[in-house]
């Protein structure tokens, strides 16, 4: 038996009734990363060490009875610019290389009173500023279904370690679609929480006003059992959203009667590849068959979203990375004149392309001569946000792709960053409002490679999310593991 093929659900039943053990079940995924990571890049650092130990703790709380959570001793990644105490967070840039965090951000900590076990810290995009995970300092991660293509990005690394079975679920950020995208080229599912309810506390800030973490899972359920550990209150977090916080594994049943689902017609665009767009339409089918209610919808602010999601995350990357001046932290300039020359030289050997491009995007349209594009930026957003909530007066989900494409040839698009940013016109706007969407395996294209579905909901609905998501899984089946 393959231990590392188990779901979560799966894996807590076998660790409750004394089949295996958590030693066991962590030696079987580091086994698996010791043999595959350095062909697909999924993790810049493994804790070998760690993982054994927080095993071993796992262990005895499952041999005392006490009454544990399903993610006792369940294998899990971290997305590298999520803080881990003692242990290595380089945003997989050069500039935090030497990076040791002195503590853990909420979201871990809440994981590991949970019980689970961290094998490593996973790869991505330079600061999570990306869609392919090509941008890491460390190298790129590949896709395991096809090691010639990307796997998506920034969270790449935290899908591929899913996907290829180098984690049980693992933790990603998305700031503009950086957990749904990656997770519908590796044949996974992704959730982008609402903005709130998962504590960014701990998390190196891109765009402070979009980032949020969630998880990468090979199911809904596991999805569910995860969002449970991770939601709720942190007093460390100003953002946080005080709610009643509900089981999100009981929204799992199978039945979509009269759920009311919007189609886009935006999202049905002549850009969509044919293939992604055979796979939704049977989705819409699946949906329609089965007691749902479809109806077309219209975002018309659709077509504006990508040019203004740019200017205003770039706007405060720029402001959130000027604290990497290699004075307090990170990477250091060794030859440098005076304090200023210290700043240029740090910043210019410490940061790769990609993330100078963004901040001197974000510093041109902050500057009191441009900041007319901020303000229409600005503007447009509200217009996004109004979009939305006139839809959602009508109907309880949207549903359409989650890319315009699926995964890409490593190297085919690095030379091109404005064709690989309109792949994100579906997921954008999710960010910009501060909603919640879900990207579910739906099928394959014509190489056999992954299609995800994007399900998308108003704040605070993760529950509908997951019923409708669930359903589909139940009802249409997944897409099956890539190994």
């Amino acid at each position: 038996m393959d231990l590392t093929r188990l779901t979560i659900r799966e894996a807590a039943k076998r660790l409750k009734n004394k089949e295996i053990s958590c030693l066991e079940l962590t030696s079987a995924y580091l086994d698996r990363i010791k043999n595959l990571n350095e062909r697909l890049g999924a993790y810049i650092t493994v804790c070998d060490k760690k993982a054994r130990e927080q095993a071993a703790l796992a262990q005895k709380r499952i041999d005392s009875g006490e009454s544990i959570s399903p993610l006792a001793g369940i294998p899990m990644g971290i997305k590298d610019n999520i803080m881990t105490k003692g242990i290595l967070t380089s945003c997989a840039s050069k500039i935090l290389s030497n990076f040791i965090p002195p503590y853990d951000a909420t979201a871990v900590k809440k994981l590991y009173d949970c019980g689970a076990v961290m094998l490593g810290k996973t790869n991505l995009d330079e600061f999570a500023m990306g869609s392919s995970t090509e941008s890491s300092w460390y190298g790129v991660a590949r896709n395991p279904w096809d090691e010639s293509m990307v796997p998506g990005g920034s969270s790449g690394g935290s899908a591929v370690a899913v996907a290829a079975g180098l984690a049980c679920f693992s933790l990603g950020t998305d700031t503009g679609g950086s957990i749904r995208q990656p997770a519908s080229f590796c044949g996974v599912v992704g959730l982008k929480p609402t903005y709130g309810i998962v504590s960014r506390y701990g998390l190196a800030a891109l765009a402070s006003s979009f980032d949020q973490i969630g998880p990468v899972t090979r199911n809904t359920e596991d999805c569910a059992l995860v969002l449970n550990a991770i939601a709720g209150h942190d007093s460390k977090d100003s953002t946080f959203r005080n709610i009643k916080y509900p089981d999100y594994t009981s929204f799992l049943k199978d039945d979509i009667k009269e759920l009311r689902i919007g189609v886009p017609k935006e999202y049905i665009s002549e850009d969509l590849c044919e293939d992604i767009k055979h796979s939704i339409n049977e989705a819409i089918e699946f949906f329609e068959e089965n007691g749902a209610n479809v109806t077309e919808v219209s975002l018309p602010a659709t077509e504006y979203a990508v040019s203004a999601y740019y200017i205003l995350s770039c706007a405060e990357a720029s402001s959130n990375l000027a604290r990497f001046d290699g004075i307090k932290y990170g990477f250091r300039a060794s030859d440098f004149d005076n304090i200023f020359d210290l700043y240029s030289k740090t910043r210019s050997e410490g940061f790769g392309q990609s993330v100078k491009n963004r901040i001197l995007i974000g510093t041109y349209a902050l500057s009191p001569e441009f900041q007319d594009y901020y303000k229409k930026a600005q503007k447009v957003r509200a217009v996004v946000c109004r979009d939305f909530r006139k839809v959602f007066n009508d109907v309880d989900i949207i549903l359409g792709p989650t890319e315009v494409c699926s995964a890409y040839r490593i190297g085919e698009k690095k030379d091109k960053p404005l064709s690989m940013s309109l792949g994100d016109i579906y997921t954008v706007s999710v960010n910009m409002a501060g909603i919640c969407a879900l990207s579910v395996p739906c099928g394959k294209d014509s190489r056999g490679l992954p299609v995800g579905m994007q399900l998308i909901a108003n704040h605070f609905n993760e529950g509908t999310l997951l019923r409708a998501a669930y359903a589909y899984e139940m009802g249409a089946g997944g897409i099956g593991l890539c190994w």
